[in-house]
C-alpha cells in the first residue's frame, strides 16, 4: 500500500523560448477531491499535446524517495509538483512499477504505462546545469498512469495494487531498453503496452539482437 500526498495541477503556462512558446509544467498541489477523466486531473493540461498527454499519458507520478534523492543532491527542496508531476506519492515504487500494474487510488483505477522522457522544457524549468542529461542517467524517470475507471481523488488518499503483472518489467527497465530479455518478456507478456510505446520497445530489442 502507498499513499498519494499530493494531488497537483497546472498553476500557470509559463513562457518559454521554444517552438511551442508556453509549458505547462509549473504544477502545485490542491486541496480536496479532484476529479479523474481519461484524459486527466480537472484543472490540468498540457501545452504540448504531440509530445505530453494523452490517455496513456494522462497522470504523471513521481515518488517522495526519488524527489528526496535529487532534493539532497541539488541542495533545495523539490516540493510537490516541482517534476511537473500529478501524483507525489511514497510507499509504493513509481519508477520501479510493473508495467501494466492498476492502483486503486480514492475511487479512480489507475494502469502503469511509460516513463517520463526529459525535455528541454524541464531542462529550463529545472535551471541545472546538464539537467537533461544528469536525469536521464539517473533513471529515477517517475511514470505515467493510464485512467481504467473515472472518479475522484484526494491528497492522502491510500494506493491499493490491486494487479501485478507476472513478467516483472519495470518502468526503468522500460526507459533503460538495455535488456534483450526483459523487452522481449514484456512485448510477449504485457497486451496493455501503448501503440506508442510498442515500436519503441521493438526497435531497442532489433537493436541489442542484431
Amino acid at each position: 500500500m502507498g499513499v498519494l500526498d499530493a494531488v497537483c495541477v497546472v498553476y500557470e503556462d509559463l513562457p518559454q523560448p521554444r517552438a511551442v512558446p508556453f509549458t505547462a509544467i509549473d504544477k502545485r498541489p490542491v486541496e480536496g477531491g479532484v476529479s479523474v477523466t481519461k484524459l486527466g486531473l480537472e484543472g490540468d493540461h498540457v501545452c504540448d499535446p504531440k509530445h505530453h498527454g494523452g490517455v496513456d499519458q494522462a497522470v504523471y507520478v513521481y515518488s517522495d524517495a526519488e524527489a528526496q534523492r535529487w532534493s539532497d543532491e541539488l541542495g533545495r527542496p523539490l516540493p510537490a509538483g516541482w517534476f511537473g508531476e500529478n501524483f507525489r506519492v511514497s510507499g509504493i515504487p513509481a519508477t520501479d512499477a510493473v508495467v501494466g500494474t492498476r492502483w486503486q487510488v480514492g475511487t479512480a483505477l489507475f494502469e502503469v504505462t511509460s516513463p517520463r522522457t526529459p525535455c528541454m522544457s524541464f531542462q529550463i524549468w529545472a535551471r541545472e546545469e546538464h539537467w537533461v542529461r544528469r536525469f536521464a542517467e539517473r533513471g529515477d524517470t517517475g511514470t505515467y498512469l493510464r485512467v481504467l475507471e473515472e472518479g475522484v481523488v484526494t491528497a492522502g488518499d491510500r494506493i491499493d495494487i490491486v494487479h501485478t503483472p507476472a513478467h516483472g518489467v519495470t518502468i526503468r527497465d522500460v526507459f533503460r531498453s538495455a535488456d534483450a530479455d526483459r523487452l522481449a518478456r514484456l512485448l510477449d507478456g504485457e497486451p496493455t503496452i501503448s501503440a506508442k510505446l510498442r515500436p519503441r520497445l521493438e526497435s531497442a530489442l532489433e537493436r541489442l539482437t542484431r
